[in-house]
C-alpha cells in the first residue's frame, strides 16, 4: 500500500509540474510581415494566450492551443490599426479571434518540432504545420500562409499587386515551469 500512494504522489507532482508550464505574455512576442507595394510591413499583436501540456520524452502526446485577439493588432500606426479593424481585413467586431488547435506533435530533431493543426481566421479553417524549436522554456518559430486563404484583405483589397499574399507569422512563446 506503502508503494502504491508513493507512485500516486509521484505521478501527482509530475503532472502538477507538467500543468505548471505557463505562458509569460511579457517576455512573449507574436509578429507578422507582409509586403504592401513591394514593401515589408511589419505588425504585431499585443494580446495572446497559449495552453501547453507537453512533455519532451513523449512529444506525440501534447497538444497545444494558441488564441490570439485580432483588435490587438498594431502595426505601428493608429489609423492603420484602425484599418485593418474593419470588415474587409480582420473583422474584429464579428470575429476577434483567431486560433490554433494542434493535432499532432512530431519531433524533427534536438529541441525541435513540427506541430500540424488547424489555423482558424474570420471563420476559415485550413491545415498547417508550424516548424517550433524549444529552448529554456521558449518555443519560437515562424510559419508562412495566404492571407486570402483566411479572407484577409476581401473585396478590393484581394488584389495581392498592392497588399502580398504571403504572410509571415514569426513567435517567441516564453513558458514558466516548461
Amino acid at each position: 500500500m506503502k508503494r502504491l500512494l508513493s507512485a500516486l504522489l509521484i505521478a501527482t507532482t509530475a503532472l502538477a509540474a507538467q500543468a505548471a508550464a505557463t505562458l509569460q505574455p511579457a517576455k512573449s512576442e507574436l509578429a507578422f510581415t507582409f509586403k504592401q507595394m513591394g514593401v515589408p510591413v511589419d505588425g504585431k499583436f499585443t494580446k495572446f494566450e497559449a495552453q501547453l501540456d507537453f512533455d519532451a520524452k513523449k512529444p506525440e502526446a501534447g497538444k497545444i492551443a494558441f488564441t490570439v485577439d485580432l483588435g490587438s493588432v498594431s502595426l505601428g500606426d493608429a489609423s492603420f490599426d484602425a484599418e485593418v479593424a474593419k470588415a474587409p481585413w480582420f473583422d474584429t467586431k464579428r470575429n476577434g479571434r483567431a486560433t490554433f488547435v494542434s493535432t499532432a506533435i512530431k519531433p524533427s530533431g534536438p529541441g525541435k518540432y513540427d506541430v500540424a493543426g488547424k489555423l482558424t481566421i474570420k471563420g476559415s479553417a485550413r491545415d498547417v504545420v508550424v516548424p517550433i524549436t524549444l529552448s529554456n522554456g521558449v518555443a519560437a518559430g515562424s510559419v508562412a500562409i495566404k492571407r486570402l486563404d483566411y479572407k484577409i484583405g476581401d473585396g478590393e483589397w484581394a488584389d495581392t499587386s498592392m497588399v502580398a499574399n504571403d504572410v509571415t507569422v514569426k513567435f517567441k512563446l516564453s513558458f514558466a515551469g516548461l
